[in-house]
């Protein structure tokens, strides 16, 4: 990986985290943008704009140098329009291309800047007809090309996992190792679909296991959490996606308790990881107990068989109360029992054993100015390239909330970055994910032709070496 190299004499001296001394604390970066790259115009049901930016940090995923994705989920839902929806709207599901150039700061208390530059924005869709309901098919559709999008009433009959569904809520973010595709999971199904991640267009929907599904579906969450005594609880889907350094298996894990697992003491607070063969498609079932946070918000990979697992109470910035709970825990899934046929204590009994590796309220709560500053939903988050500090190779961790379109009252979408060296988090092994031309560099390419194209592609070969 590249090194972006800090002089010693501006080192800054980082408080430490309460699970290990050297991780701090780098850098903490702003967006600016009030409007995406969709090329989207106009205005959702709720009159905000329809390429409004925001709620970004649901989901976080390296691409390779100084390049990350970001995904929001199914769009902006506090200002109030139809509460039969719940408030959603034909929000087109999206993900964003950003790069995260960390420099070194020659002022304040953190020894790197960040200034995240917004490259492009992606929208998510099918080559093949969508279920939507009347009236709420996005205005953009064409033969051939059919949005996603976040309305909550965009389903057909059968299970909550039918592939033909719209509404789709983004959560999880991860891409493939050759940089072609992105994998997505999302609340609604829970569906894991795989995209062009140049065009957007679906490639693969992956089918998952039974019990997550629910079979009663409802526009409002409310009513399918009470019609639905197993399955996925409303709004509390597959959270997190992680896939691992060889680029062979996804690892999704759901936010809460599935209603059959919440509704048993001995499961009460245990959510499931499942795993997904990329090639296969074959899953298999873990568990996962919540130590203090009320749910699950993102898994990454530290090796193949090792993971951090964010856990996460709603309070801090946004909820307006103060933050308390924002955990990473290191599990790891080797010699693990599949529970995909267990339940109650047999299931609890085989979750997977936890250390924490990362406390965030603390230090989070120093740099913003107190737990009432913490952002409630920090949500996404991903290992990045090394950087140098005072002579010392530390690897990173970035990390994004989810502001949920209201940065008034949750704050701007903001990205943190950790440091941390080998002892901290042994055995790390970092994806390696293959360059792709930028979304602006691809779409030159797309218009190119004859010896104009040919010039094109090589100058896109050359911007993308690594």
């Amino acid at each position: 990986m590249r090194h972006v190299i800090l002089s010693a004499a501006i080192a800054a001296s980082l408080s430490a985290t309460a699970a290990h001394a050297d991780v701090r604390l780098l850098a903490i970066g702003d967006f600016k943008n009030t409007a995406d790259r969709s090329g989207l115009t106009g205005n959702l049901e709720n009159g905000l704009a329809a390429n409004v930016f925001g709620g970004i940090g649901s989901a976080l995923a390296y691409a390779g140098g100084t390049t990350f994705l970001f995904a929001p989920d199914r769009g902006p839902n506090a200002t109030p329009w139809n509460s039969a929806v719940d408030d959603t709207t034909s929000y087109i599901s999206r993900f964003h291309t950003v790069d995260l150039t960390l420099k070194a700061s020659t002022s304040g208390a953190l020894p790197f800047s960040l200034t995240p530059v917004l490259q492009g924005t992606t929208l998510l869709s099918s080559p093949t007809a969508l279920t939507y309901a009347a009236g709420a098919a996005p205005a953009q559709n064409t033969s051939g090309k059919y949005y996603f999008s976040g309305r909550s009433d965009n389903f057909g009959a059968g299970l909550s996992t039918n592939p033909a569904n719209a509404r789709f809520d983004p959560e999880g973010l991860r891409v493939s190792n050759d940089g072609n595709s992105v994998f997505v999971s999302d609340e609604y199904g829970p569906y894991v679909r795989q995209f062009d991640r140049r065009s957007g267009e679906l490639i693969r929907t992956y089918a998952l296991p039974g019990n997550l599904a629910i079979s009663n579906l409802s526009s409002k969450g409310d009513t399918e959490i009470a019609n639905n005594p197993t399955g996925r609880v409303a709004n509390k889907g597959m959270e997190g996606l992680a896939i691992t350094p060889d680029g062979k298996t996804l690892v999704g894990i759901m936010q809460a308790p599935l209603a059959q697992d919440a509704s048993v003491n001995a499961t009460k607070k245990m959510v499931r990881i499942v795993t997904i063969d990329i090639a296969t498609g074959a899953t298999h079932e873990y568990g996962y107990k919540l130590t203090n946070g009320s749910g699950v918000s993102e898994i990454t990979a530290i090796n193949d068989h090792e993971f951090l697992v964010d856990e996460r109470d709603g309070k801090g910035l946004g909820d307006g109360s103060a933050a308390a709970v924002k955990q990473l825990f290191r599990i790891d899934l080797s010699g693990a029992t599949d529970i995909t046929n267990l339940n109650g204590a047999a299931a609890a009994n085989a979750s997977v054993g936890k250390t924490l590796f990362l406390d965030l309220v603390p230090s989070l709560s120093a740099a913003l100015g107190g737990n009432t500053q913490v952002p409630s939903k920090i949500e996404g988050f991903t290992f990045g390239q090394d950087v140098v500090l005072n002579g010392e190779t530390y690897h990173t961790l970035f990390i994004g909330n989810d502001n949920d379109f209201v940065p008034a009252s949750a704050g701007p979408s903001r990205v943190f970055v950790y440091g941390f060296k080998d002892g901290d988090l042994p055995g790390l092994t970092a994806q390696s994910v293959a360059a792709i031309p930028e979304p602006d560099v691809w779409a030159m390419l797309l218009m190119g032709f004859g010896m104009a194209g040919t010039a094109l592609r090589k100058r896109a070969r050359r911007l993308t070496r690594v």
